[in-house]
């Protein structure tokens, strides 16, 4: 049966591994985040409130054409972020920090809810949760030039916010993966537990959490 999962978290969780980690276990296809090829991003980690809205309406646009291509696929596909979090998070978290004008905010809110009326939603959201300290070691063992200014204060604002979106969330199911504790790439028996957790959950299981 085909499927579509979308997983989320904040910047350096891991969700590029986790998807990639996935589809060659699961044998899906997977859709990764466009974040190298994102012409605003080197900007605007050097100048938020200049670059913010160029930056999130990219970002969008990449998002819900992905969305569009895997709702057509013909087998389960597994995505890197989802459609959602970039504006229940990141353009959220812009706006109240004062780095995406008032304008520009709703332009954009008005954009991202006109175009959810036409897109069902995934069958699952994997949901990898891990604290900011956890975040800025593993963004700085990544080693992007334009993610160095990224501090914990940053991270932390976000992690608010992805809680915050995650408790109203209800679209689909929600799995939440404790990514401090569960190092899917050095242990295989934690991606064993993971991918087993997701098609329990994909098979309509109560999963409330991790053993």
């Amino acid at each position: 049966m085909k499927r579509f999962i979308a997983v989320a978290g904040n910047i350096g969780v891991g969700k590029s591994t986790l998807t990639a980690m996935l589809a060659e276990k699961l044998a899906w296809e997977p859709f990764y985040e466009a974040v190298d090829d994102n012409p605003y991003l080197a900007d605007f980690y050097g100048n938020m409130h200049q670059w913010s809205f160029h930056s999130q309406v990219f970002f969008l646009s990449r998002r819900l054409r992905h969305h569009r291509e895997i709702l057509d696929r013909p087998g389960t596909v597994v995505q890197d972020r989802s459609v959602y979090e970039d504006a229940e998070v990141f353009a959220e978290n812009l706006y109240r920090q004062g780095n995406m004008t008032e304008r520009d905010y709703r332009t954009y809110r008005e954009l991202y809810m006109a175009m959810g009326l036409f897109l069902p939603p995934p069958d699952l959201v994997v949901y990898l949760r891990a604290s900011a300290p956890v975040l800025v070691k593993r963004i700085r063992m990544r080693g992007r030039d334009f993610e160095r200014q990224v501090s914990a204060d940053y991270l932390e604002q976000l992690n608010q916010l992805y809680e915050e979106w995650i408790e109203r969330f209800s679209l689909c199911p929600v799995l939440t993966v404790p990514a401090d504790n569960l190092d899917f790439v050095k242990f295989n028996s934690h991606m064993e537990l993971i991918a087993a957790k997701i098609v329990e959950k994909l098979s309509g299981k109560e999963v409330v959490v991790f053993e």
